[in-house]
């Protein structure tokens, strides 16, 4: 019996390191943009649903392997802004970041809505504003990102 409980928890291991491989060789390094420029709606849901897609596609493809960049302009720099207060979204913001995950803001969206974004935005460094959103979705699409919008 107790033979039969090692080969089993055995076998679990092995299978546990086949599934890993598995998406490794499947899906090998990605470059990926997500694009986030709408409301996060009641309680942020939308905000935090696209934060879970992130998260889960990391999952499945292994942070070592993603190149992940969020790109924020227009209404969807408000996911940042809820943030200050909202500590689901920091959890979520910190986790993605602790993975690498950069989140570029767009200046045109900070200029034009009068946001500071050292006072008014979460987590937000002079390294992570970009001049234009929409350009650099475009910028980091000819440079081989895929496009994605949660």
């Amino acid at each position: 019996m107790r033979k039969l409980a090692v080969l089993l928890a055995a076998l679990a291991v092995m299978a546990l390191q086949v599934g890993t491989a598995t998406a490794e060789s499947r899906y090998g390094k990605q470059k990926v943009v997500y694009h986030i420029n709408y409301t996060g709606g009641e309680e942020d849901k939308a905000y935090r649903a696209a934060l879970r897609n992130i998260q889960n596609h990391i999952n499945a493809v292994g942070a070592d392997n993603m190149d992940i960049k969020v790109v924020l302009h227009g209404n969807g720099v408000s996911l940042l802004k809820s943030a200050v207060s909202n500590q689901k979204l920091q959890g979520d913001v910190l986790g993605l970041k602790a993975h690498r995950v950069a989140f570029n803001v767009c200046n045109n969206t900070l200029v034009g809505r009068k946001i500071d974004y050292t006072k008014d935005l979460f987590e937000v460094f002079d390294d992570d504003i970009v001049p234009s959103g929409v350009a650099e979705l475009s910028h980091l699409q000819q440079q081989g990102y895929t496009y994605i919008k949660p």
